[in-house]
């Protein structure tokens, strides 16, 4: 591989709006590449590619450069990460001041404590080891630093499987059916999807495999009331639709504005039309008391379990913001889990490893609420091959 100056310097902006500017990372990435629309694929995949490594290993990189984090050492830090890439350094200035082979002996050194190793706060490696143990922290850090496959929802009000598959072959698009995930197709190589026929037609969605199994586990039937508290842009409520084949009623709530009007534009891509959206608040919750044939809350989270998607959370997340989204995890199942029907089902969900995100809010909430019981419950961890994830399915009792 050849560097060339004008992208490297591109990656330094992008790394720099990261982890001065606070934006993320995604964002920081969108940002730059539009900002110069004349670079080819293969340079915005460089970008694209180097920032998100230089992300997720920042910790590993400031250690072997023997820098503090705010010192924002650019050059030194993207020298060691192509030199642990086997790409060869260019003869400029930038780099003068780096030994390869200093390096690469530090690095050995370095590698023999996991919190450097797999690029890790302190607190977030102490954390992991308190609620998971060792062993299984040991296996998800190093699972959580792998890229995340694309996978495609296939919109079944639109199209099928395999008649999708055959449309996108059709384009050199490669994907690959997950057993066990009926709607599901894995892309066997990253394309861009925005200017895929397909996508724009709503023919398919991206959503995580492990994101599909929560709407199929709703026990949904067309022509039900089902209530989506924390629907986002909405991914879940139109895979909710499309398994009531467009029948029933869809209420999608999210405390910001601009997700419901995202969502909008999505369900009218997906052909949907049985979705209405609400802002939530007290006064929507009271007026749809025991109203619900199914609740979904998709609760916000640490996101601990798609750090691969956002690995710049791990220097952005903190304790205090743990501690205070489990208070709001606990509110919401306990407010907007009264719109559940008696005999209806309700399912917990959230995109965090920790059990205290988890399994203890679900028991928190039974021991305060004696009119729901725990049907199942089920976790997916980043090691078994897609995103970390947690699912309680609930039902309220009839008295």
């Amino acid at each position: 591989m050849k560097l060339h100056r004008s992208l490297v310097i591109a990656v330094k902006e992008t790394l720099s709006q990261i982890f001065e500017g606070g934006i993320y990372a995604d964002k920081a990435v969108e940002q730059v590449l539009k900002q110069n629309p004349k670079w080819g694929a293969r340079d915005r995949r460089f970008i694209a590619e180097t920032t998100y490594e230089m992300v997720r290993w920042w910790r590993l990189l400031n250690e072997i450069l023997g820098t503090k984090k705010s010192s924002f050492d650019y050059n030194g830090l993207l020298g060691i990460h192509f030199i642990l890439k086997d790409v060869e350094l260019p003869a400029w200035d930038e780099f003068r001041e780096l030994n390869k082979q200093q390096i690469l002996e530090k690095a050995e050194q370095v590698k023999k404590i996991r919190k450097f190793r797999e690029s890790y706060p302190d607190w977030m490696d102490d954390l992991l080891v308190n609620e998971l143990g060792e062993e299984s922290w040991e296996r998800e850090a190093c699972a959580l630093n792998t890229e995340a496959d694309v996978v495609l929802r296939v919109n079944t009000l639109k199209t099928k499987k395999e008649l999708l598959q055959k449309m996108l072959l059709d384009q050199g698009v490669v994907t690959h059916a997950i057993a066990g995930y009926p709607d599901a197709l894995k892309l066997e190589k990253r394309v861009n999807l925005n200017s895929v026929k397909e996508y724009q037609q709503g023919l398919f969605e991206v959503q995580d495999a492990s994101s599909q199994l929560i709407a199929a586990n709703l026990e949904l039937e067309p022509g039900m009331f089902v209530i989506d508290a924390c629907a986002g842009a909405g991914g879940k409520s139109l895979h909710i639709a499309a398994i009531m084949k467009n029948k029933g009623k869809v209420v999608s709530m999210d405390v910001e504005d601009r997700k419901l009007k995202e969502l909008h534009r999505r369900a009218d891509r997906a052909g949907v039309t049985i979705i209405e959206t609400k802002p939530i608040s007290i006064s929507v919750i009271t007026t749809l008391k025991e109203k619900a044939d199914r609740i979904l809350l998709d609760v916000p989270c640490s996101g601990l379990g798609v750090l691969r998607r956002t690995p710049d959370s791990k220097w952005k997340l903190n304790q205090d913001f743990i501690a205070s989204i489990k208070h709001t995890q606990q509110t919401i199942i306990s407010e907007y889990s009264q719109m559940l029907k008696p005999g209806g089902i309700m399912i917990y969900a959230t995109c965090s490893i920790l059990p205290s995100e988890n399994q203890k809010q679900v028991e928190l909430f039974l021991a305060k609420h004696a009119d729901f019981k725990l049907l199942s419950d089920r976790k997916i961890l980043p090691s078994e091959g897609y995103d970390g994830f947690y699912m309680a399915k609930l039902t309220r009792l009839s008295v």
